[in-house]
């Protein structure tokens, strides 16, 4: 089911109530009276929003608290709603992406057992959907000549009242729970400190926070602001963190327990 292009933020008023649809054999196509959508300050749950797809083009999505509830249930759901509209779940398009990749692999010349990296942008504890996209993605790897690794925050970000955790946590965590194959980690951790900032003068793996990973990168351009304060000096004026020698050269800095992390000379 299509986002709406221009989500409901507020409501001062109460809605009317909508009236029902006029026939259960709806298209979701384009009818004399335009595209037919809805919204909802509850989330109907993902089987119902599945079934629902072939009546309605679109649909509302809260980005704030609703009017008069405790929590926004519309959160995280995103992803599941575009791959909803395609038409492919999030394990079989991770699958699909892997193969993607293997292929690519191989077309590059890296070698068996090479480890091919899963780039996970977001950080905090994954979504049903991520959760399983990335671990069908890891598990077709590690069927195939290739090693499955991820790219992945080790910062830690608050999951419930006091309960703290980072997205390698949960990584781990899923795939020690769900008996898959090991994945190696790329841990993206930039606070200061640990994080030295930007310099080559790099700390051990060791001072990262995660035990056992592949490599570190200890510090992003731009900077983040909030959490590099105390190692703010050691990057450029406009936040970047530069090649010494090459000042147009922005980049993010690591450190790896080997000269090829990906194991695949």
């Amino acid at each position: 089911m299509t986002v709406s292009s221009t989500p409901v933020v507020s409501d001062p008023a109460p809605a009317a109530q909508p009236e029902p649809a006029a026939s259960a054999e709806a298209s979701a196509g384009s009818g004399s009276g335009g595209y037919v959508g809805f919204d909802r300050n509850e989330y109907p749950g993902d089987g119902t929003m599945a079934g629902m797809k072939k009546q309605f083009a679109f649909v509302g999505y809260w980005l704030t608290v609703p009017p008069g509830a405790m929590f926004n249930q519309w959160v995280g759901k995103r992803e599941l709603l575009k791959a909803q509209k395609a038409g492919t779940a999030p394990a079989d398009l991770g699958r699909k992406d892997a193969a993607v990749a293997v292929a690519a692999a191989k077309s590059e010349g890296f070698p068996k057992r090479a480890i091919v990296f899963l780039d996970q942008e977001e950080g905090g504890r994954l979504t049903d959907v991520q959760a399983a996209y990335l671990l069908a993605w890891t598990e077709a790897v590690a069927g195939s000549d290739y090693r499955p690794g991820v790219y992945a925050s080790g910062q830690k970000t608050q999951d419930d009242p006091g309960v703290w955790i980072d997205t390698v946590e949960d990584i781990r965590d899923r795939v020690k729970k769900g008996g898959l194959h090991e994945v190696a980690i790329f841990d993206a951790q930039d606070q200061c400190g640990p994080a030295p900032g930007c310099t080559l003068k790099a700390k051990p793996l060791a001072e990262a926070g995660e035990p056992d990973v592949i490599a570190w990168q200890y510090s992003q351009s731009p900077r983040r602001p909030e959490i590099t304060k105390s190692c703010a000096k050691t990057y450029a004026s406009d936040g970047n963190c530069y090649a010494a020698g090459f000042p147009k050269v922005f980049l993010d800095m690591d450190v790896a327990r080997s000269g090829d992390p990906s194991e695949g000379r």
